[in-house]
């Protein structure tokens, strides 16, 4: 089986998981619940998808898996999948997302969520080993159309009711916000939600044909389509989030998109945390800031939750953690002037975007003046799609290989003064300029972040990064 956990959920070709390897997964999913005592026989599976071509029918056959399995399948239609996680949460069942969330369309996923929220990566391995183990039960591997109780109104109400406490009521009056809805599943609540804080909404780019928007490498044609948007409709603000709602996009009043790890930042300090947790990827400038303890982890959500879940154990309060694609997962409960937020240890895109604009309008200024106010490093980040994983793996494991190899690949671009290898490379060089390479987790790409001091430096630096990885083959 080609299909495979990365760093957050299961992820393949949709012609990989349509059919029987869903089906299977489903089962073993079902079966950990099950033997971990997660779940009684009898518990309840919530399953919720996005809006790719291939979602519905990897949900009808995972119900009936579920189903097979002696669990109860709750079905919750196209929500976001933190809204999936919450009402999850909130009854006390297991869950799975269907979704391959900002991946090309021709991919789809699974993620999948105990009572008490996101697996982590100890989980994985046991679902994987009970996958195989199963590979040849015909039973685990039937395909078959299910079907569950409808609760897409419960789940969605119950989101809403959240994301309305987030701000004061009436917060956003006189703002006009453009929300890109492309075909994320996250559009229809978006758009209800910034209306109902008197924001003017102007709805854009509606498509009934999937398209994978990347948050985190926001691609040039989105670019300009933001521009050009923000200047056509006169708008304070465009909002938007990847294909399953937990990854926010938020640009500013001239359509620049607002990087992650800033969303991020500014919806902890609007929560007055105490720890944060977030990725090495994330901006180095986060620790500067101030005012909490900054803990830095591998990428993905199930590392940064791990880490959340080993502050709140050392008794830590107030703890917040954010990727740099911006996905921002509370690990406790928070209170804002008298408006209580669950903990909800999983990615949103609503509560960053609600923030960083609430604190905008609190502030009196606009999204490009907040953003300038943290005078963090300029960051950027773009990445190199059908890269194959060998060819990936054969970079790394030769940059890895001495601190020549490293030295010689840097050369054209910069003199190396120091690296770490968390998750991927993070090299600094001896300007104080930092360049990271790592392979993705999620799609055969190669990813490339870097920081420096103005952004002409770091258009530069990228640009060169890229260049160096394209070139790159590796020797006989």
């Amino acid at each position: 089986m080609a299909v495979k956990f990365g760093t957050s959920g299961l992820r393949g070709l949709s012609t990989e998981l349509v059919g029987s390897v869903s089906a299977l997964y489903a089962t073993a999913f079902a079966r950990f619940l099950t033997e971990s005592d997660h779940l009684p026989a009898g518990g309840v599976i919530a399953v919720a998808r996005d809006f790719r071509e291939s979602s519905p029918e990897i949900a009808a056959t995972v119900m009936a898996a579920i189903r097979r399995a002696g669990l109860v399948p709750v079905d919750c239609g196209w929500i976001p999948t933190p809204a999936l996680a919450l009402y999850a949460q909130k009854i006390g069942a297991a869950g799975l997302m269907i979704t391959g969330s900002h991946i090309p369309a021709d991919r789809n996923g699974i993620k999948f969520y105990r009572p008490d929220g996101e697996i982590d990566k100890d989980d994985e391995a046991t679902i994987t080993r009970l996958a195989a183990a199963l590979e040849n039960d015909q039973a685990a591997n039937r395909v078959e159309r299910g079907n569950g109780e409808n609760q897409e109104a419960e789940a969605t109400e119950l989101f809403l009711d959240r994301n309305l406490s987030i701000l004061p009521a009436g917060a956003l009056e006189g703002l006009r916000i453009g929300v890109y809805e492309h075909s994320s599943v996250a559009r229809d609540m978006m758009t209800n939600v910034f209306k109902q804080y008197g924001a003017t909404v102007v709805s854009l780019g509606r498509s009934d044909v999937f398209i994978p928007v990347d948050t985190e490498a926001v691609s040039a044609e989105t670019e300009t389509l933001l521009r050009t948007w923000s200047a056509e409709h006169k708008l304070d603000a465009i909002v938007s989030t990847d294909g399953d709602g937990d990854r926010p996009l938020v640009a500013d009043e001239a359509g620049r998109p607002l990087r992650g790890d800033l969303l991020g930042l500014v919806a902890a300090r609007y929560l007055h945390a105490t720890t944060v947790v977030t990725p090495v990827t994330s901006n180095s400038g986060i620790e500067s800031i101030g005012g909490f303890e900054v803990i830095r982890t591998r990428v993905g959500s199930p590392f940064v939750i791990a880490a959340m879940n080993g502050a709140l154990a050392r008794g830590d309060k107030g703890v917040v953690g954010f990727e740099a694609n911006g996905g921002t997962m509370l690990g406790s409960a928070f209170d804002i002037e008298g408006r209580s937020i669950a903990a909800l240890p999983t990615r949103d895109s609503f509560l960053p975007a609600l923030a960083v604009l609430g604190s905008a309008v609190a502030k009196g200024c606009s999204l490009s003046q907040l953003s300038s106010s943290y005078n963090l490093p300029v960051a950027l980040s773009d990445r190199i799609e059908n890269f194959a994983l060998e060819r990936s793996a054969s970079l790394m494991n030769h940059l890895r290989h001495s601190r020549d190899a490293l030295s010689s690949f840097l050369a054209p671009i910069g003199t190396v003064k120091s690296s770490t290898d968390i998750d991927g490379l993070r090299v600094t060089l001896d300007d104080g300029r930092v360049i990271h390479f790592r392979p993705s987790g999620n799609a055969p790409e190669m990813r490339c972040y870097v920081e420096a001091q103005v952004p002409e430096a770091a258009r530069e630096l990228l640009r060169q990064g890229l260049d160096a990885i394209r070139s790159w083959q590796p020797t006989a």
